[in-house]
């Protein structure tokens, strides 16, 4: 159970994620484009019922999420979050009635397929729960100054591949650094109680890092298309993830011969990544 258990609330996570991103895509998709980053960009889409049940997948979301953490790495749980992108193509396929071809099914057979491969080659390990203050300075430095670098390069490009990729980018560092900040919450919470998870900083650095996750996602998604934003989202989350569990928590991965597997593994679930990505350019 030590290691079912995480993934079954991670699977639950993705497939909440993967309805949100269906509905929020298509909320953003009936707003005014803009140039810049906008904060009104948010008060425009909650006039729009879609996006607000987007929001609400994503709270549950956020729940089975908290509680992959709470009982796996970081290591083993985020990269589940791939699955959401087969998962989002499958549901916008259902919604406007369109069968995916044979080469989409193939795509999604290899992304499953690959991320089975290597999460078994890797065997994510460690369950650390305190994180020394030191580390936490590093990373969130590291962090804010790549995603404020790939936010500055996104906006100053016209909409399009670039813009949409930068944007999805920075959008993933966030996504990674909210986890990581949430499974260090989530412990304070099953170790002294709601008290110390409501005073702890953790709690509101990753309530801080997702929203500007969401902003940023937002922005990602109207900035250009989606074979551009979705790859660096998915895998820039799961890698960015990894290495976070590894330097913060002192998770363990597999290396030695293990690593051909690993290598194999994540070949076949970039290639699905993108050529899912470019179907999801024809899916309303």
């Amino acid at each position: 159970m030590g290691v079912v258990l995480p993934v079954l609330f991670a699977l639950f996570a993705a497939f909440s994620n993967a309805l949100a991103t269906v509905l929020q895509r298509r909320a953003a998709l009936t707003v005014p484009q803009s140039e810049g980053f906008r904060f009104g960009l948010v008060l425009d889409l909650l006039r729009r019922p879609v996006w607000v049940a987007g929001i609400l997948a994503v709270i549950a979301a956020g729940a089975g999420q908290a509680a992959a953490l709470a009982t796996g790495a970081l290591a083993l749980v985020q990269p589940l979050f791939v699955l959401e992108l087969p998962l989002a193509l499958l549901m916008a396929s259902l919604l406007t009635r369109q069968r995916l071809p044979g080469a989409l099914w193939l795509a999604v057979a290899g992304v499953v397929a690959g991320l089975g491969v290597a999460l078994v080659a890797a065997s994510p390990a460690g369950n650390r729960t305190d994180v020394p203050a030191e580390r936490w300075v590093v990373a969130l430095l590291a962090c804010a100054v790549i995603v404020a670098l790939l936010t500055v390069a996104g906006l100053r490009r016209p909409p399009g591949r670039s813009r949409a990729g930068c944007l999805g980018a920075a959008t993933a560092v966030c996504y990674a650094l909210t986890a990581a900040l949430m499974k260090s919450s989530v412990h304070v919470l099953d170790d002294q109680g709601i008290g110390a998870f409501l005073t702890t900083w953790e709690t509101y650095a990753f309530g801080a890092s997702g929203i500007c996750a969401l902003l940023l996602l937002e922005h990602a998604m109207q900035g250009g298309p989606l074979v551009a934003s979705q790859p660096a989202l998915t895998l820039g989350d799961a890698s960015i993830s990894i290495a976070l569990g590894v330097v913060l928590y002192e998770e363990h991965l597999r290396s030695g011969w293990w690593l051909l597997p690993q290598l194999l593994g994540v070949a076949l679930v970039c290639a699905g990544v993108f050529a899912l990505a470019r179907a999801g350019e024809d899916t309303p």
